[in-house]
């Protein structure tokens, strides 16, 4: 799975978490039912953006979505999923850009690509998902010939590219593909007057996900000695960042121009998420879900002290205990050392429920055996990368392995979109 807006499920909060998912497994199952199983392979997070786009303006209409069936990467549950016009110009625009980058990664010679049995098979395939996606961009009235341009122009730029040359020239063509993708969703939802606006918010999204791409692959394509658009351009960490920056408030100031039924998870990628992928490739702080280290301490900025500079730094929450300015100063029951009094416990254990009266029991830890086929099918289903789970032996509940949480620093400085959101406190209303 591959794109630049990954956003945090912790985040995104429960309303926006199954929209997302939704569109995600629309696009997956979009690309199964219109071009086989092994097409699935090019779902993307940002492909399923053309999907969310489509419905932030025509909003949920009957048919909108349908119940998928059990899937691993969901942990064996059926979910509502998103499907139509929008899931499939996602399908098509997603195939089209991922020829482009077999293409682009067998004329690099990459790895096993550059073995020709193996370069020829690649290129075959990449032709393959070319004439699929054209006819399915054709049966929805967009045109994947702008796309393909784009994309072969891409390597004569390259070619010439070298210090001086602005690197927004090299990420034209990117620019160009997905402002024609952003547009056309205004034509499948009925809201053509959409589409000047949207064309400029997809002209700086591409511009971001090939500078985001550069600068997370600059240390790589140096070691490796492959071509690099801001190591060929002379351009600096820190242009690339003000370009960036430049691209997001593009973006904000685009959207605002858009008429949606319903912008909330629009707003949410193309803004907050889009924003914390800028601040995850340049390394700087980004949002803030307090998670737990290895030691099961807290996380976050106030793991030491949870009120040294934050909003309840002016006083502490805990000025009127009796045992003085918080609960756990000396003397008090909960003090280190100080007694410690448990509740009432009900008949059998306390609560009806076993151990401290109200907490639910504990689940007793499986055998060696027992906990190993639990792993097995765990691991034979993707439920172990893919999905929160059990633990095999432990039975505690455990984050997926494949779970890019960036929620462990918070760089919350309020939101200027006009939105009332902060990136620490996810509002569904947004």
């Amino acid at each position: 799975m591959f794109g630049i807006v990954r956003p945090c499920t912790h985040r995104l909060g429960e309303r926006f978490k199954t929209e997302w998912m939704a569109h995600l497994c629309g696009l997956c199952l979009a690309l199964r039912g219109d071009h086989g199983q092994f097409a699935r392979i090019v779902t993307n997070y940002d492909g399923l953006l053309v999907s969310v786009l489509t419905e932030a303006q025509s909003g949920p209409a009957p048919g909108t979505r349908r119940t998928a069936g059990p899937c691993p990467l969901r942990g064996m549950r059926t979910a509502a999923v998103a499907k139509g016009e929008g899931a499939r110009l996602a399908a098509a625009v997603s195939l089209v850009l991922a020829s482009a980058k077999v293409r682009d990664h067998v004329a690099d010679r990459d790895g096993l690509l550059a073995r020709a049995p193996i370069a020829a098979a690649a290129r075959r395939v990449a032709r393959g998902w070319d004439r699929a996606g054209a006819r399915t961009g054709a049966s929805l009235g967009f045109d994947t010939a702008v796309l393909v341009d784009a994309v072969d122009r891409q390597a004569g730029i390259e070619t010439l590219a070298g210090p001086g040359t602005p690197v927004l020239v090299v990420t034209e063509p990117t620019e160009t593909a997905t402002a024609a993708a952003f547009a056309h969703t205004a034509q499948l939802a009925g809201r053509p007057g959409n589409a000047p606006a949207l064309a400029e918010a997809g002209r700086y999204f591409g511009r971001l996900a090939h500078l985001l791409d550069a600068v997370e692959d600059q240390g790589a394509d140096a070691a490796a000695g492959a071509w690099n658009p801001l190591t060929a351009t002379g351009t600096s960490l820190a242009e690339a960042r003000r370009l960036c920056d430049d691209a997001l408030h593009g973006i904000r100031l685009a959207l605002r121009e858009v008429e949606f039924a319903d912008a909330g998870l629009a707003h949410r990628l193309l803004v907050h998420e889009l924003r914390t992928s800028v601040d995850r490739a340049f390394g700087t702080g980004s949002c803030g879900h307090v998670g737990r280290n290895a030691a099961g301490q807290g996380g976050g900025p106030y793991a030491a002290n949870p009120y040294a500079g934050s909003p309840q730094a002016g006083g502490s929450p805990y000025g009127s205990h009796p045992h003085g300015s918080h609960p756990y100063a000396p003397g008090a029951p909960q003090a280190p050392g100080g007694p410690v009094v448990p509740p009432p416990m009900g008949p059998g254990g306390g609560g009806g429920g076993g151990g401290w009266g109200g907490l639910p029991p504990q689940k007793p830890r499986r055998g060696l055996l027992a906990g190993c086929a639990v792993a097995l099918g765990l691991f034979c289903t993707c439920q172990l990368c893919c999905t929160e789970h059990e633990g095999p032996w432990s039975r505690e509940k455990k984050q997926a392995w494949c779970d890019n949480c960036d929620c462990g620093n918070c760089n919350c400085d309020g939101c200027d979109c006009g939105c009332g959101d902060c990136c620490c406190c996810p509002c569904d209303g947004c």
